[in-house]
């Protein structure tokens, strides 16, 4: 039996509908975030070191890291399903998009995820003028410019492409979910790129996905309806 280590919206929600999209069984075995930190519970300790999710684990086997994850899932159980023919220039776009997802596009998401935390915690109130200026020098000096050159590459290829492999659904749709639902989750940059808007949209109409959301309960990047 596979169980997946669950936290309540984070990248495990992506592993969640993949185990749907394969119909396996498997256990989920939930956590929530620290009130004040937001950060996953030192309960995920005993599970993995690093105590983040998502986690899984499946006999003696215990995995972390959500393109490991996804990897091995689609490689052991749904190859003939969500992959495409190994060794192919097919199989090498589904490693490079695997691989992309984590690589490339979400550290500059991240990164302006986390600026915007710094930006509305406490403070003195002499201090937050500077702390806010810092924000947006930063922003608009690196991180602006690197996320709309990546929302940009993901946009063209998705304009002449109707999934991440062309006409296949693969495991690396999957993998390039999460950080693509963030973005849309973000109306400044959802409404410049409806390209985007659209593929999540088509990402989460899939069964499977409904699935996964019914069993995991609310996810603040899921559609609103």
């Amino acid at each position: 039996m596979i169980t997946l280590h669950y936290l309540e919206d984070s990248r495990a929600q992506r592993i969640l509908w993949l185990l749907e999209e394969l119909g396996l069984e498997y256990e989920l075995a939930r956590y929530s975030r620290n009130a004040g930190s937001g950060l996953a519970p030192d309960s995920l300790k005993r599970v993995h070191a690093l105590g983040k999710s998502p986690v899984i684990t499946d006999g003696n086997l215990t995995l972390a890291e959500s393109g490991a994850i996804v990897d091995y899932l689609a490689q052991r159980y749904g190859a003939k399903q969500l992959l495409p023919e190994h060794g192919t220039d097919t199989w090498w776009d589904y490693v490079y998009w695997l691989h992309y997802a984590e690589g490339s596009l979400m550290p500059p998401l991240l990164m302006r995820f986390v600026f915007e935390r710094v930006k509305q915690a406490p403070m003195p109130l002499f201090v937050k003028p500077l702390v806010k200026k810092i924000v947006a020098g930063v922003n608009s000096a690196f991180l602006d410019k690197q996320i709309h050159t990546h929302l940009n590459f993901v946009a063209d290829h998705l304009a002449c492409h109707e999934w991440m492999l062309g006409e296949q659904f693969s495991a690396a749709d999957i993998q390039m979910s999460f950080p693509l639902e963030t973005v849309i989750s973000n109306p400044e940059l959802a409404d410049s790129y409806p390209r985007l808007q659209a593929y999540v949209a088509a990402l989460q109409a899939r069964p499977a996905y409904r699935k996964a959301l019914k069993a995991g309960g609310a996810y603040r990047y899921g559609p609103a309806n």
